[in-house]
């Protein structure tokens, strides 16, 4: 019996969580793939709140919560009173400079440019201290990246007059934080949350409590969300945390009539497994994804080579009908290739009845993905002295 608590103690320490499969490890520098069942664990586990119908009709412009691929959400309450009251609010996020945009990177790029829209100052940081501590790569190596990386996502549509872009190296309030609430934390803390990491992704993490909470620390408490997938729920509950308990003390006997900090909200999308079928996209496996600087011709294999949800033969395929839920090419149309909901749902309902053929879907596919990366690089290529001036890189 007394192993057996030690056990279930060490299982809850490194937040290792047991389902099916062996294991799931939330860690996000190098998650598992994550499914439906392990998020409906986490969510419970972690206090995640789920999108209700009646929030996701508030953002129903936003195509990621009406296709249902942001599930999960911390203090969008917040968002939704600034909005409705016309308050300022913010969306934060950004990226780490170790390597041009991949399907992965977009999904994340195109929320905020959806929150933007609807009405947030955007806050985008070039996470190069965290390329640094994770893959080694020196700042001014990392230059180019984040030249590369910034100008994708003002093709992708981000507006820079209606945001702030820093790189975290350069920029003094993020890493005053981390000094600030360095205070409140210690060992057992941060490797209850990340396991035993190089010390340096610790200090990194601390940068990004910086990273989330300077649109309130440079413009005044505002609600704020931070899109992510479900792997990086563990910086979002450090930063909740920290901050909570940072600004509670730093209040404590005043009166405070407005919020004097907003704690941090949150998104949580699913995350995309690899093109091929494995459980995730890597680098170690070229196959799983593609880069947008990569050769149409490469681009166009890999989306050929794509798992589908069809049958072992056309005969099959009509009587049976297609799995588009375990179709990558459905799942790529569905968070960034195919804008026209209606034309989604028919694809759907086709393959489910045997109607629509892998080989024709395929083609589709290709199409969409080729004309789409051909037209976001001739944007990205005119974006390219706007985005190293904005980064004041020569």
């Amino acid at each position: 019996m007394f192993y057996f608590v030690v056990i279930l103690i060490i299982i809850k320490h490194y937040k290792i969580y047991f389902y099916k499969k062996e294991y799931v490890n939330m860690d996000p520098w190098s998650s598992d793939n994550i499914d439906d069942d392990d998020i409906d664990r986490i969510i419970k586990e972690f206090g995640i709140e789920v999108v209700s119908e009646s929030v996701r009709q508030k953002f129903i412009s936003n195509r990621f919560f009406r296709r249902k691929i942001i599930f999960g959400h911390r203090s969008l309450d917040d968002i939704i009173k600034a909005i409705e009251s016309d308050k300022h609010w913010a969306v934060m996020s950004g990226i780490k400079p170790s390597g041009p945009f991949h399907l992965g990177t977009l999904t994340t790029a195109l929320e905020i440019v959806e929150f933007q829209k609807m009405g947030a100052k955007a806050y985008y940081c070039i996470a190069d201290i965290e390329s640094w501590e994770d893959n080694g790569i020196p700042y001014e190596e990392a230059e180019e990246s984040a030249v590369d990386n910034l100008a994708d996502i003002l093709a992708l549509g981000l507006d820079p007059k209606k945001s702030y872009i820093w790189r975290q190296s350069k920029e003094p309030i993020v890493k005053n934080v981390c000094f600030k609430v360095g205070r409140l934390l210690t060992q057992n803390m941060v490797n209850a949350i990340y396991g035993e990491k190089p010390f340096g992704l610790y200090l990194a993490a601390l940068i990004q409590v910086g990273d989330i909470v300077l649109p309130q620390l440079m413009d005044g408490p505002q609600p704020t969300v931070v899109p992510v997938g479900i792997d990086q729920d563990p910086h979002i509950r450090l930063t909740r945390d920290l901050t909570r308990r940072y600004y509670k003390e730093k209040m404590e006997g005043k009166k405070i009539v407005e919020p004097a900090f907003f704690l941090p909200g949150a998104t949580y999308h699913r995350l995309l497994p690899g093109l091929d079928g494995t459980d995730k996209m890597s680098k170690r496996n070229p196959n799983s994804y593609f880069t947008f600087n990569e050769p149409i011709e490469s681009i166009t294999k890999k989306v050929r080579g794509a798992l589908t949800g069809g049958r072992r033969n056309k005969k099959e395929q009509q009587e049976l009908g297609g799995e588009p839920q375990k179709c990558m090419i459905y799942k790529i149309l569905m968070y960034h290739f195919e804008d026209d909901d209606e034309k989604l749902a028919e694809n759907f309902e086709q393959c489910v009845k045997g109607e629509l053929l892998c080989g024709e879907c395929k083609k589709n596919a290709v199409e969409k993905v080729v004309s789409f990366i051909e037209a976001h690089e001739e944007k990205k290529e005119k974006l390219v002295d706007k985005a190293r001036k904005i980064l004041n890189i020569e």
